[in-house]
């Protein structure tokens, strides 16, 4: 028996996915398609003697054949002198495109994400993730001497924090949290190989066979877990090059059963050290402010802790598209731990600035809602993936620090609000916030404008 699974290619043409097997000498051919499922006589005019089935084990992207293929002894005409097992054989034909939505519920519904669409051999990108335009050519690096210093994002040494070393190191983050809203920490208590075997654990989750993946595919977070490709897929104008796996941390972790096995203590481990250095770097930014080392943690910061653990793959045209595209965060800040194969980048100014890795540190950024809390005093900055061009996969992983009381008032903190310093944020419920931050696209920073007041735009 073979199974055939037809693929959608960046020049619409159909892939057959032969996995290493002959046609010849074999009597039933099962094909999985949405439209086989709904149109069995078409399948059966089209491939005769085909047997038709639903697509739940698929894991290929469903497409509507609008021509038949040609076969012979159950053998396709351009097999004809081959003796060799083929994996992928591309054919012309014309067929009319398929409604935008339909793809990506096709993408969505198959489960694949990214990676699958790379092991499975496409050579040009499904056209849902060629961003526009206006986007590409952002995306075009000016040349080297025009570009800002990489090493502008700065590197905060943590050792001695407890030490009368620690108002020296709230200055420096204070200052990078105004000016920049990134910056990098080194010394801040978690071994380097904590760090290595968590993004070992993860590399190896995202590189499972699809099908192990796919029972965890999801959009809703019911179980505390789920594997998807884009959060924002049907509310961005383009998709992006990455997989994501998401686990929510705090209050309590989910059930441990339903934590991937293959990253399971990887995960609980890093659930451990990670909660202790956001408890650190939040006392800190309260510090820098000017109010109570606990403020944050006292309206829950540190209950609604989210990991998301993003793999960008290789990208055969990563021209096209982005690894993802600029926006902000939410919560109060993220700790972002990536590899060495690079490819962030932080806006400043009208520039864009790599965030270089830096062996053994961890990445920082101040989210929407300290922004908002701050009443401006800190930022909140765009920040991007380059879709990843090295056949080395690029992993990172967040966590995200928003407060676990959903209907928590968010606005800025009275103690920072003056005459000569009025507010610039309406009052909110992070409830508001969140409804509105994932039924909108990833798109810089509208959701910190949202809640502005009208005549305090910030100047750059």
């Amino acid at each position: 028996m073979i199974k055939v699974f037809l693929l959608v290619s960046e020049t619409l043409n159909i892939t057959l996915v032969l996995k290493n097997i002959y046609f010849f000498n074999t009597k039933k051919i099962i094909v999985y398609t949405s439209y086989f499922q709904t149109k069995p006589n078409r399948c059966r005019r089209y491939l005769p003697k085909t047997q038709t089935s639903h697509a739940t084990n698929s894991y290929f992207i469903k497409f509507v054949l609008r021509q038949p293929l040609s076969f012979k002894s159950h053998r396709p005409r351009f097999l004809k002198n081959s003796t060799q097992p083929t994996k992928f054989i591309t054919m012309n034909t014309h067929q009319h495109s398929l409604d935008r939505v339909q793809e990506l519920k096709n993408f969505d519904d198959a489960k694949l994400g990214v990676k699958g669409l790379v092991d499975s051999g496409i050579t040009a990108i499904p056209r849902f993730f060629i961003h526009p335009p206006e986007t590409l050519s952002d995306l075009k690096r000016p040349e080297t001497g025009a570009r800002p210093e990489s090493n502008i994002i700065p590197t905060i040494d943590l050792g001695g924090v407890e030490s009368e070393l620690r108002s020296t190191i709230v200055e420096k983050i204070g200052r990078a949290s105004r000016e920049l809203g990134f910056f990098q920490v080194v010394n801040h208590g978690i071994d380097v190989e904590v760090l290595e075997r968590l993004i070992g654990g993860i590399k190896a989750f995202h590189e499972q066979p699809t099908e192990v993946k796919a029972r965890v595919y999801r959009r809703e977070m019911k179980t505390g877990v789920s594997f998807f490709s884009n959060v924002d897929l049907f509310q961005s104008k383009a998709a992006s090059w990455r997989d994501t796996l998401q686990v929510r941390l705090g209050p309590t972790l989910p059930e441990l059963d339903e934590i991937p096995e293959i990253c399971r203590k990887e995960v609980v481990e890093w659930n451990e050290h990670v909660k202790q250095l956001g408890e650190l770097l939040m006392g800190l930014l309260c510090e820098g402010l000017g109010v109570e080392i606990g403020r944050l943690k006292e309206m829950t910061f540190l209950e609604g802790r989210v990991m998301v653990a993003h793999y960008y793959p290789y990208c055969p045209q990563p021209d096209l598209t982005v690894g993802i595209t600029s926006h902000t965060d939410p919560g109060a800040l993220t700790i972002l731990l990536q590899d060495q194969v690079g490819g962030l980048q932080v806006k400043y100014g009208e520039e864009w600035v790599d965030v270089k890795p830096v062996p053994g540190a961890l990445v920082i950024n101040i989210g929407d809602i300290l922004q908002i809390l701050s009443n401006d005093e800190y930022r909140s900055v765009e920040h991007r993936v380059f879709a990843n061009p090295s056949q080395e996969p690029r992993i990172s992983v967040a966590v995200f620090f928003n407060p676990g009381d959903k209907d928590c008032l968010c606005g800025p903190f009275p103690e920072l609000i003056s005459p000569e310093k009025p507010a610039v944020f309406r009052p909110f419920t992070y409830m508001d916030y969140i409804r509105r931050f994932f039924t909108k696209e990833l798109d810089g920073k509208s959701l910190v404008n949202y809640y502005r007041l009208s005549g305090t735009e910030k100047t750059e």
